[in-house]
């Protein structure tokens, strides 16, 4: 009895030995496979950076409850700026390297190009974002102007980098009006376009186009067409519904921060007519 005991131990130990064994050589080429060998002798002219849009965002969070849930929650940037921490100045984290995709972008839309997170690098930029006041009124944060500095320098070389185009440095509220509203209306866009990182519509087109518009303000379709030249994604309805209301609102947070309620007025027209024009939205020095 103990023989046979003995016996068929010594057996299932040589099946699982032998098993193993098995295992292992699955995982082998074939022995008549041949070995993969790749020639980068030559080069393609045609072809350019997988990253072809710039983002910018605020956290709407404080420094360590941003960096825990763009570290371990569903969501993630290629970049964490910090504010400063007392005496401890800002600090730029990279959290996903640039040749992965990051998920900032979400459900997006510019020009023609949609679901961003696939063609862009995104930057976190730690902001608490909107407040609502007891009044019910809604407050928005400085930026912290040595943060800004950070993020200007950061920018910079990314687009160096990748070569991307001053007009696809946008803000999240760009490709997603009305569900977004960051980096939002005390973010200084004005900031970025001195530094040659941005177009800028020109201050005096701007003014010459707003005596017109406040003379005759163009219709709503006339609205609807110069958002959509410009990069939103808006129907020409005609009518001011939300998708349009949502863009106009957007284009305001950054060209017109002062009043961003979304409405149709001369002012905005004379701006998204400038923006339109070839020799009206221009950068205006480059590094």
């Amino acid at each position: 009895m103990a023989f046979r005991d003995d016996c068929g131990r010594i057996r299932a130990a040589l099946f699982a030995c032998c098993s193993a064994v098995l295992a292992g050589c699955a995982g082998l080429p074939a022995p008549d496979a041949p070995r993969l060998v790749i020639d980068t002798t030559f080069t393609s002219v045609s072809q350019d950076s997988r990253a072809q849009h710039l983002i910018l965002h605020f956290t709407a969070e404080d420094f360590p409850r941003s960096l825990k849930i763009l570290t371990q929650g569903p969501v993630s940037s290629h970049y964490l700026v910090s504010d400063s921490q007392g005496d401890t100045p800002p600090k730029i984290y990279r959290l996903v390297d640039e040749s992965r995709r990051a998920y900032h972008a979400g459900v997006s839309w510019w020009k023609g190009a949609a679901l961003l997170n696939a063609s862009s690098i995104g930057i976190e930029i730690v902001n608490r974002g909107p407040r609502k006041q007891a009044d019910g009124s809604v407050v928005f944060d400085d930026f912290d102007p040595a943060q800004i500095d950070l993020v200007i320098a950061l920018c910079r070389q990314i687009m160096k980098d990748h070569a991307i185009r001053p007009d696809r440095v946008l803000g999240h509220s760009d490709i997603a009006p009305g569900r977004k509203n960051d980096p939002g209306p005390k973010f200084p866009w004005k900031k970025f376009a001195d530094a040659g990182l941005i177009p800028w519509p020109d201050e005096g087109m701007t003014r010459e186009r707003l005596v017109a518009y406040q003379q005759a303000l163009p219709d709503v379709l006339w609205f609807q067409q110069k958002l959509m030249a410009h990069g939103f994604n808006v129907p020409p309805t005609g009518a001011h519904d939300r998708v349009t209301r949502d863009a106009l609102t957007s284009f305001q947070l950054k060209y017109r921060p002062a009043n961003f309620e979304g409405h149709p007025d001369a002012e905005t027209a004379a701006l998204l007519d400038v923006v339109n024009r070839a020799d009206g939205f221009r950068v205006r020095q480059r590094w």
